[in-house]
């Protein structure tokens, strides 16, 4: 006879209401680690979109995500230049606010060189940039559809082209236009500022500025020697993509790991309270059918394995319908969340290690339990 199966028969309804709760927390924990994978996942995507080898930004700065960063537009035929480069490209990066149906979209806009490195990897609708001036390559998020006329600064910017899944470290959607454009867009000033500058005596400034050069080296150099040959003019800074990712994920999203970690942990142990308090108030309302078993021979083993089974099956029942509603849902959430195989298995062995301690509770009172009270009135 299953002792635990035919107690939950008889409390089922107490039993699969703290099944529900335990699975709308168990979600949540999933759907925060799935969060935090995303803001790593969107923090990298950018970076990883070009497939270049070498960063070159402003001296002092590290890199154009982490930090401001301006050098020069000539800086680009000087890294072309080094021994080993095998191509390069000037790049630009800007968040802005542009009109669209009456309200502000929010962008995360990419200059480049057509044909030179930095621009989408992949296009999954449209064609690329084919002429130099207001033409743009949306993601799919941004929710523009080919042809669409949309504002940015004074001009406006036909879609040509869409991507997916490009979005930068804040979860703005990423454009694409050329880097002419997008200098015009960063640098030029806006007419009053200008006469304000020519009245001053100094002139409008040249928007010949870049955030960063990023390069591509050959099968038989070292990305590490061409950085350390940028770093050789005093004006300019230069990493590798290895190094440009650990920057990214050590100081943009480090701070979101931990609260993100902290949230989990703080959850884990709610649901481990959680546990722990709904078995031991079903072993209190059973101790007359404990003392009974106790009474009659029953080993303790049969006990803990009783009270063992229920938590594990609360644990697991809540688990699974967590698991199948963030996965239902996901989509529906402002950030990228990122389910992986391998944070599920993780976080399911955490749930049978919490629902194991969590039994403690219930055990230590059922084992404390007197059979002569099986006789009492």
């Amino acid at each position: 006879m299953n002792l635990a199966y035919r107690d939950i028969r008889h409390n089922l309804g107490r039993f699969l209401l703290t099944c529900f709760g335990l699975s709308l927390l168990l979600g949540v924990v999933l759907s925060m680690i799935g969060i935090y994978r995303g803001l790593v996942d969107d923090a990298l995507t950018l970076v990883r979109t070009p497939a270049v080898d070498v960063w070159v930004v402003e001296s002092g700065t590290r890199g154009p995500f982490a930090e401001s960063s301006r050098i020069p537009g000539d800086t680009r035929e000087a890294i072309a230049r080094l021994q080993g480069v095998s191509a390069a490209g000037s790049v630009t990066y800007q968040s802005v606010e542009a009109p669209l149906a009456g309200k502000k979209l929010r962008l995360y806009v990419v200059g480049y060189e057509p044909g030179r490195p930095g621009g989408p990897d992949q296009i999954v609708a449209g064609r690329p940039i084919g002429r130099s001036h207001y033409e743009m390559i949306a993601d799919k998020r941004a929710g523009l559809l080919l042809g669409d006329r949309l504002a940015l600064g004074r001009n406006y910017f036909t879609v040509v082209g869409l991507t997916d899944g490009q979005v930068s470290s804040g979860g703005d959607p990423v454009i694409y236009i050329t880097l002419l454009d997008s200098q015009e867009l960063q640098f030029e000033l806006a007419p009053p500022a200008a006469r304000r500058e020519i009245a001053r005596g100094t002139g409008q400034g040249t928007t010949d500025t870049i955030n960063a050069v990023v390069a591509r080296v050959s099968p038989n150099a070292s990305a590490e020697s061409i950085a350390e040959a940028a770093r050789r003019w005093k004006h300019l800074s230069a990493m590798t993509q290895i190094g440009q990712e650990t920057i990214l994920t050590r100081s943009v999203v480090e701070r979101a790991r931990k609260q993100i970690g902290l949230f989990t942990a703080l959850l884990l142990i709610v649901s481990a309270v959680i546990i722990a308090l709904i078995l031991y108030t079903m072993t209190m309302d059973k101790l007359r059918e404990i003392a009974t078993l106790k009474l009659i021979g029953a080993p303790d083993r049969t006990i803990i394995w009783l009270i063992l089974q229920q938590a594990l099956a609360m644990g697991v029942i809540g688990f699974g319908f967590g698991a199948l509603l963030i996965t239902s849902i996901k989509d529906y959430f402002p950030r990228r969340v990122l389910l992986q195989p391998e944070d599920g298995i993780a976080l399911a062995a955490a749930v049978i290690l919490v629902c194991i301690a969590s039994s403690a509770l219930g055990v230590r009172l059922a084992l404390k339990v007197d059979p002569a009270t099986a006789l009492g009135g």
